[in-house]
């Protein structure tokens, strides 16, 4: 496993994925905490971890503040519950509470206030992705509508010139292409003929000219994927991939043709690094399964790295209100993902490869991590979204398992038995243990 390559990923990989885990888990026990404390029900335990106790206190309400040694989730056991999950009511307890005080328990309080106490844990995920998410874009803006040059980026000779272009350059046009904003220059690159000079028509003030220059998009890394063969392989950000097998590259859509072709054959890539110089990598292509736009999958050979323009757009911020709908879209975007991964997965139209386990998420907040704290907090909005929709699964031991159960007491009018409910807590349990296996043994064992 690349997680156990080194003590330098380890000083990495620990620390990023027990942060991610620990802000996520507290957001979502807070939202059962203060729902159910709006609700009425009383909270004899909140603790972040399992196992021993490394630190605790107990507030003016009774309840009890901790933090345990297993930083791998938490919970928040109220009146009445015979286990931290909830999962059961202590019926000894229940029955020595006065009718007053049985109100303020979990399995006593109205039907509402237990819907909304136990729906909060998730919906808390999910204003944490919002809030992050929408925080990021107001961090970093998003690019303007025109091809404005922000920054050039570092580049080699050999891909091309880039003295002729200056910060706030309009690039109106390439080869004669008319690109009045950036996805009229994105879909030139796709098609560009990497032989053929690049000549640039700019807008430079109230002047315009025309300079020769690299290929739109070069073959830049401009992002590399967590846990993908280009991450296990040492690529990083900034790196300009400069041949294949030996073969010079000039664009990043022959680079794309080369890896397609490959069949998963191992490549080797001449790449340039920024401060280093010329480097040499190994990196063996994976078939991926990407959506496809239409709530399919399609199956490619990928390296799993994203190209960029030879220069980074100029941002703007956009305002609260249009930075809160991005938050939302990008949010909603994942739950639609994940559900339709999810379905194609128990179908069989994916493999389950596609799921990540602890290991494999460890793995992947570390890469993330590494690669900048953007791109580490879109990481822990994006597992936060993941693990509220998760926890919303009509599983018992689940958030979900107990919507389920409090959906049948609505229209049954009355609570399942408590045979029901412990056979069914266990086949629950159940499920989710071989889950985890499941997902345990595709971070062991998947390539």
């Amino acid at each position: 496993m690349d997680l156990l390559a080194g003590a330098g990923g380890l000083a990495i990989t620990i620390p990023a994925f027990v942060v991610a885990l620990l802000v996520i888990v507290t957001v979502h026990e807070l939202g059962h905490y203060l729902v159910g404390r709006w609700c009425g029900i009383r909270a004899l335990v909140f603790s972040i971890g399992f196992g021993p106790v490394l630190w605790s206190r107990t507030d003016r309400r009774g309840t009890r503040w901790q933090i345990a040694a297993i930083p791998l989730g938490g919970y928040v056991k109220f009146l009445g519950d015979a286990d931290p999950a909830s999962a059961t009511a202590d019926a000894g307890a229940i029955e020595a509470l006065g009718e007053e005080e049985r109100r303020h328990s979990l399995v006593g309080a109205p039907l509402l206030a237990r819907v909304l106490t136990v729906a909060a844990g998730p919906v808390a995920n999910f204003l944490l992705s919002i809030a992050l998410f929408t925080a990021t874009v107001l961090a970093l803006g998003v690019p303007v509508r025109e091809p404005v040059i922000g920054e050039l980026r570092p580049l080699p000779e050999e891909i091309g010139p880039t003295a002729g272009f200056r910060p706030g350059d309009v690039i109106l046009g390439v080869n004669g292409t008319p690109t009045p904003d950036l996805r009229a220059l994105f879909d030139y690159a796709r098609e560009a003929d990497p032989a053929a000079p690049q000549r640039y028509r700019l807008r430079r003030g109230s002047e315009e000219l025309t300079v020769e220059g690299p290929m739109p998009m070069p073959p830049l890394v401009a992002g590399v994927t967590p846990k993908s063969a280009a991450a296990r392989a040492g690529l990083e950000p900034g790196d300009v991939i400069l041949s294949v097998d030996g073969r010079p590259i000039r664009a990043f859509h022959q680079l794309q043709e080369i890896v397609a072709a490959s069949e998963g054959r191992s490549l080797e890539l001449g790449i340039w690094r920024p401060g280093e110089g010329r480097l040499r990598v190994t990196v063996a292509p994976r078939v991926m399964d990407l959506p496809d736009g239409r709530g399919g999958f399609t199956h490619r050979v990928l390296i799993g790295i994203t190209g960029d323009l030879f220069f980074e757009p100029r941002r703007e911020t956009p305002g609260p209100g249009e930075a809160l709908l991005i938050g939302l879209g990008q949010t909603w975007s994942i739950i639609l993902g994940s559900i339709s991964g999810f379905v194609h997965m128990v179908s069989g139209a994916i493999s389950s490869c596609n799921l990540q386990g602890p290991i494999g998420i460890a793995e992947t907040s570390g890469q993330a991590a590494a690669q900048g704290l953007d791109s580490f907090v879109w990481f822990i909005a994006a597992l936060s979204t993941a693990i509220g929709l998760i926890n919303l699964f009509p599983i018992p031991v689940l958030d979900g398992g107990h919507l389920m159960f409090y959906a049948y007491e609505a229209i049954a009018r009355r609570p399942p038995s408590e045979k029901v409910m412990r056979a069914l807590t266990a086949l629950g349990l159940s499920i989710v243990l071989t889950m985890m296996l499941i997902a345990i043994g595709s971070d062991l064992f998947c390539p």
